[in-house]
């Protein structure tokens, strides 16, 4: 890039235009996913063209990176598209610090620190450090500027322009006549939002710089030629094998008794509940997060001594590794309680979105545990980091393949259908869920095994659904900010053409809007269903 500078600085700055004509003053659609892969293709063709190809260990990153930024359009629950956004930038991180060398399976959470700080100190001091060095190479080898070099000119405009917009301001305020022919230029050139433009400019050229540090670091300092701790370890083991063993087996020896002593209450159900006196809810909640909590930190514990434990022998390793899966093998029953609590209580009460998470995160957790012991056996704890990154990965993919407001749906009906001694089925919480759920809700419409009761709720919540979405396009009418093809989002359009489906039988509910904050609708039966839950009895 050095022999053609100017077509870094053109790439990064028409990213930095593409950002701001498409997140200017819209709302997150499609335009995420465009913008990323523009930054990933533009990105690869300055790399590409200066000869610098990636690892093909690298390139397992481009697939999981084109996925995250999808669902970012594609589904509508807030904490998958939370995930989305930030996996997207995470792998485009990774691919960045590990474009030539490739060796980010063997990274520990030292290296993802350290490389990670310094990609952002380079976005920062790169690109000024990449211009010096192109004009000292050019006034070394006597070579002159190319006649075609527009970077002095555009820095020159990008330097006066404000400076001449604060004197211009002073001017006008100081005489009346140069004032008024000021704003008559302005105002032919329809620069009345001047200061917007300017604004607007400034992070472009932020956004672009940005960019091109991102690029000289994925040319230059991606290689990996050496990773901390990989001759020896960051800190040597100074805790006696004794020590750690007296630890490990005293936490055990606890985990050991709870185990036993709870174990009928663990797996007894709903007999247990009764004669413990508790409640479905309690039996759920009472321990849960403790639990989880206590599989948390077992985890850092084991692996804290695994890293600073002295084990001199074999003998001495065996057993280390010994009491690993003795207290990995207790939180994995923990594990397994927790479940069971989670099991009844969405048995009872349905799912919701973080029940939804929380079955999704205990899944992934146990794997966890079981990669862990199973590298301390197997004298691999460099790969920790990649098998708690994996995990992370699979619980960040699990969510938009399970779709969780759709699941949520579709797992309420069918307990209401299956359960019917339970807790009636609380179809305000649809109104809730995002758009993922309309289609969900209409497929129910669909089945001939929907009771006349359930299927009136569902009608009722997609009434609900469809009045507060024309309440919202009337206020953007109102305001003249109707969606725009850059924040398409297709969760939106297939719960838009869900709706349509089903027009007809939802026309057949009233809407009682007297009071705005309070719509409600009325059924063919004459059932009044609040649209608000919070307004539920």
């Amino acid at each position: 890039m050095k022999q053609n500078p100017n077509k870094l600085w053109l790439v990064v700055l028409a990213l930095g235009w593409l950002c701001d004509f498409l997140f200017w003053q819209q709302s997150l659609g499609v335009n995420f996913a465009i913008f990323a892969m523009a930054c990933l293709i533009g990105a690869f063709y300055l790399l590409l063209s200066d000869g610098l190809r990636p690892h093909r260990t690298s390139l397992i990153l481009v697939p999981l990176f084109i996925f995250f930024s999808a669902v970012t359009f594609i589904r509508a629950e807030p904490m998958t598209t939370f995930l989305s956004f930030t996996f997207t930038l995470l792998t485009l991180t990774i691919l960045t610090i590990t474009y030539l060398g490739g060796r980010w399976l063997q990274y520990t959470l030292a290296d993802y620190l350290s490389k990670t700080a310094l990609l952002i100190i380079n976005m920062i001091v790169r690109p000024i450090q990449f211009s010096l060095d192109v004009r000292k190479a050019q006034a070394e080898s006597g070579i002159k500027s190319s006649k075609y070099n527009f970077m002095p000119i555009l820095r020159g405009l990008i330097i006066a322009l404000p400076i001449v917009a604060i004197f211009a301001s002073l001017l006008s305020s100081a005489d009346v006549v140069f004032g008024q022919r000021l704003d008559d230029f302005i105002e032919l050139f329809k620069l009345e939002n001047l200061p917007e433009y300017i604004f607007r400019l400034i992070y472009i050229l932020v956004i672009g710089y940005a960019l091109a540090g991102v690029v000289l670091y994925a040319s230059s300092e991606s290689k990996d030629e050496k990773l901390i701790g990989e001759d020896k370890p960051t800190i040597p083991p100074f805790l006696g094998f004794t020590e750690s063993s007296i630890i490990l087996g005293s936490v055990i020896i606890l985990f050991a008794i709870f185990v036993v002593i709870q174990f009928q209450y663990f797996f007894g159900g709903e007999t247990n509940i009764n004669v413990e006196g508790y409640t479905y809810a309690e039996y759920a909640r009472n321990g849960f997060g403790e639990l989880v909590t206590v599989a948390f930190f077992a985890l850092l514990m084991l692996l804290t001594l695994s890293a600073i434990t002295k084990r001199a022998t074999e003998s001495q390793r065996k057993i280390y590794s010994g009491l690993g899966v003795a207290l990995v093998a207790l939180l994995l029953v923990m594990l397994v309680s927790a479940f069971q609590r989670l099991n009844l209580y969405e048995a009872a009460y349905g799912f919701s979105r973080i029940r939804t998470y929380t079955h999704v995160f205990l899944i992934w957790l146990g794997l966890l545990l079981v990669a862990t012991i199973v590298l301390e056996m197997l004298r691999k704890e460099r790969l920790f980091a990649i098998a708690m990154l994996i995990a992370s990965f699979g619980f960040a993919i699990s969510l938009p393949l399970l779709n969780v407001d759709a699941f949520i749906v579709n797992q309420n009906i069918k307990r209401e259908l299956t359960q019917p001694n339970a807790v009636d089925l609380d179809s305000q919480y649809f109104i809730e869920l995002s758009d993922d759920a309309v289609p969900a809700l209409v497929d129910a419409l669909h089945s001939s095994t929907l009771p006349d009761s359930v299927h009136e709720k569902v009608v009722a919540a997609l009434a609900c659904i469809r009045y507060e979405r024309e309440q919202q396009k009337r206020y953007d009418e109102e305001d003249d900010d109707e969606y725009s093809w850059q924040e398409f989002h297709l969760s939106r359009f297939y719960a838009d053409v869900a709706l349509s489906s089903v027009r007809a039988e939802i026309d057949t509910y009233q809407v009682d809007d007297d009071e705005s904050w309070n719509p409600i609708i009325i059924t063919p039966s004459g059932v009044k269903f609040n649209c608000y839950s919070y307004y539920y009895d």
